[in-house]
């Protein structure tokens, strides 16, 4: 209770301070995206775990991405008018980024790197669209009427074992599942949010790497920004729609690119 009490103060001085700066889902897009570059970046142009100011610097700020993408998919979920359709975007455009993000991984060999588990790799087999449009199903699943608890509780371990081979594995897709079933209790969202990331992180601390372990809870830092987030898209109906479809385009696009740089370089 005592840490929830001193985040509340925080982010109400943080609110007082910026009261006329309060971010809308575009903006709060482009800090995921460009959070997210400059965490790619870091993987590509300094592989493997290294322990260098620079790198983890970036890496840190890369966890800012997977929160407020997580949220805005939860958010979709409420304001979409096509439930299927935005199912269906989401899930095309994950099978086209799973192989930019194997083109892109530094474990990238040949064609067949994109056959998952081909190389006995068991995680980071595909992208983070992988468990972000799992986790819209799970979230559906969770809202249904016409199922039962035991095939809800059946179908959320089942969807937990599809994305555990995925970047951010199974995590993402249930912090989905805690903001938008928690929906208009910040505190609760991101308890549960919190609580996801740490096992995850406790799982890299002691698989992986102990500093980037640790490094996985500095999506904490991403708390006072979703706070700051005021229920609103922009504006311009033009640079909203924009906005809806840069991040499915940037992804993929920016993940080639980088991949291309990796065999070239």
């Amino acid at each position: 209770m005592l840490f929830w009490q001193r985040l509340d103060d925080k982010i109400i001085s943080v609110l007082i301070m910026t009261k006329n700066k309060l971010l809308n889902s575009n903006q709060l897009k482009l800090i995921a995206i460009v959070a997210m570059t400059v965490d790619h970046i870091a993987w590509a142009v300094f592989p493997g775990y290294p322990l260098d100011a620079v790198p983890v610097i970036m890496h840190i700020i890369g966890r800012l991405t997977c929160p407020i993408m997580c949220y805005f998919i939860a958010e979709g979920y409420h304001y979409t008018k096509n439930i299927n359709k935005y199912t269906a975007r989401l899930f095309v455009f994950a099978v086209i980024s799973h192989f930019a993000y194997i083109f892109a991984s530094n474990d990238f060999v040949d064609a067949k790197s994109f056959i998952p588990f081909y190389y006995g790799n068991v995680l980071n087999q595909t992208s983070v669209m992988w468990s972000l449009a799992w986790g819209l199903v799970m979230l559906r699943v969770a809202n249904s009427e016409k199922l039962n608890s035991f095939v809800k509780v059946l179908s959320i371990i089942a969807i937990c074992v599809i994305t555990l081979p995925s970047d951010w594995s199974c995590v993402a897709s249930l912090c989905i599942l805690a903001i938008g079933t928690n929906r208009g209790k910040f505190k609760n969202q991101m308890f549960w949010m919190i609580f996801y990331v740490a096992i995850y992180s406790a799982v890299y601390f002691f698989a992986i790497d102990k500093v980037y372990g640790l490094i996985q809870m500095c999506v904490v830092l991403s708390i006072p920004i979703i706070y700051l987030y005021n229920g609103e898209r922009g504006k311009k109906p033009k640079i909203n729609k924009f906005m809806k479809w840069l991040f499915y385009i940037y992804y993929p696009l920016h993940l080639s690119i980088i991949g291309i740089i990796n065999l070239t370089a």
